[in-house]
């Protein structure tokens, strides 16, 4: 089984860094549509704008269904790439898809093939947010349709990766002088799922 694994995450790799020329291409915001390999690499290559993009492996086949997902709660969002893949049998057969979406001007790799792995809250992402209307929102947003409420303004979206929605001021407040604004943010945080900020000052 490990040695399959093995198999399928490198092809995975090679095929979501160069992008193979038997794929069934369906790309967004490019400028040609060659499908050699030198060709493909080259556009992949001018697409690239950060020197590390977080990549999402989530429990589908679907990434378009992924990528839909997130840029209806980051609106200021588009998809950049959709590409469907087949394996080939020696990495034991089956399709899988890949989308690059950007959000909050930070590009997101999202691999769909199948439930290999899970999310845990060793990873996480931070969503800083300007006041309490927006913490408001993205909280709705991310715990509905299956997501799922934590605490000390962590959550989880329904594809099970977590999220902290946290207002700006709040490390203003836990990162004081004042010991007394400090501990009371803190100890108030403790107390919290969703972050209330009237309630930490």
């Amino acid at each position: 089984m490990r040695k399959y694994i093995v198999k399928i995450l490198t092809v995975l790799v090679i095929a979501n860094v160069i992008g193979c020329g038997n794929s069934e291409q369906n790309t967004h915001n490019s400028s040609k549509t060659d499908t050699t390999t030198n060709q493909t690499l080259t556009n992949k290559t001018d697409m690239i704008k950060q020197k590390i993009t977080p990549c999402l492996w989530v429990e589908t086949k679907d990434a378009k269904a992924v990528a839909d997902y997130y840029l209806s709660i980051f609106k200021d969002g588009n998809l950049k790439e959709h590409r469907k893949y087949k394996n080939p049998p020696e990495a034991g057969g089956g399709d899988f898809e890949t989308a690059i979406i950007e959000i909050a001007d930070m590009e997101l790799s999202i691999l769909a093939a199948g439930p290999f792995f899970k999310f845990n809250e060793s990873v996480s992402f931070v969503i800083n947010c300007k006041d309490q209307a927006e913490v408001d929102y993205y909280w709705a947003a991310l715990t509905a349709d299956g997501g799922e409420e934590s605490s000390c303004g962590w959550c989880k979206d329904k594809y099970g990766l977590s999220w902290q929605v946290v207002p700006v001021e709040y490390f203003t407040l836990i990162n004081s002088e004042d010991p007394k604004i400090r501990d009371k943010a803190m100890k108030n945080t403790l107390k919290q799922k969703k972050l209330i900020l009237s309630e930490l000052k």
